[in-house]
């Protein structure tokens, strides 16, 4: 959390921006934790809403195309040899190349919230050619409900939010995958809401 609290004290938005972006082709920071702590500093008003969203949103796409890109140019090869010294192993690799093989594009959408997948999946759709538009599409789509769900999240959350990236940084492989399906319960509730008004309306 050191390294965390530093960035955001000395570089305000733009430390959410580089820390997105070293966090997401690999390095070792706890990206779902830093989105939730941000959204404490918004709780807290030492930061803004939107422009820490606008931001998370920045430094996201930032580091899943810098991974594309290098998936592109570098190929398998590179990310077998050099994946581990950023703790992307070679058992990581494989286990979302098999995600890929299944769930293929949606992979780059809800790998954001697979631990240890979605630092993989822009270097699988480089390496397999997807175009630069079809990898857009989901990989950015994918970051924006990411960033904002965690983000949210955090504000919600308030002073609470230690307990819970204490829980999530212990069971990240239950917890974030939970999250993910709250949110889609959510949203087909909201939808489910949205068509019942809008049928009532009709008839009145």
């Amino acid at each position: 959390m050191g390294h965390i609290n530093f960035l955001l004290e000395h570089y305000g938005y733009f430390g959410i921006i580089i820390a997105l972006l070293g966090g997401i082709i690999g390095l070792p920071i706890p990206d779902e934790v830093l989105l939730t702590y941000v959204g404490y500093n918004v709780f807290q008003e030492k930061m803004a809403y939107l422009p820490s969203l606008f931001s998370a949103f920045i430094g996201a796409f930032g580091g899943i195309s810098l991974s594309y890109f290098f998936g592109i140019k570098l190929g398998l090869p590179f990310l077998q040899r050099f994946g581990p010294k950023f703790h992307i192993t070679n058992v990581r690799i494989n286990k979302t190349k098999a995600l890929f093989a299944k769930f293929g594009p949606t992979l780059l959408f809800i790998g954001y919230f697979i631990p240890g997948v979605r630092h993989v999946t822009a270097y699988l759709a480089g390496i397999n050619s997807y175009s630069f538009k079809k990898f857009a599409i989901y990989a950015y789509s994918g970051a924006i409900v990411w960033c904002f769900t965690f983000i949210t999240l955090g504000k919600l959350l308030g002073e609470k939010w230690r307990f819970f990236a204490f829980y999530l940084m212990k069971n990240r492989i239950l917890i974030i995958p939970a999250v993910m399906l709250l949110l889609i319960f959510g949203l087909v509730y909201w939808k489910k809401r949205k068509r019942t008004v809008n049928t009532k309306g009709a008839f009145e």
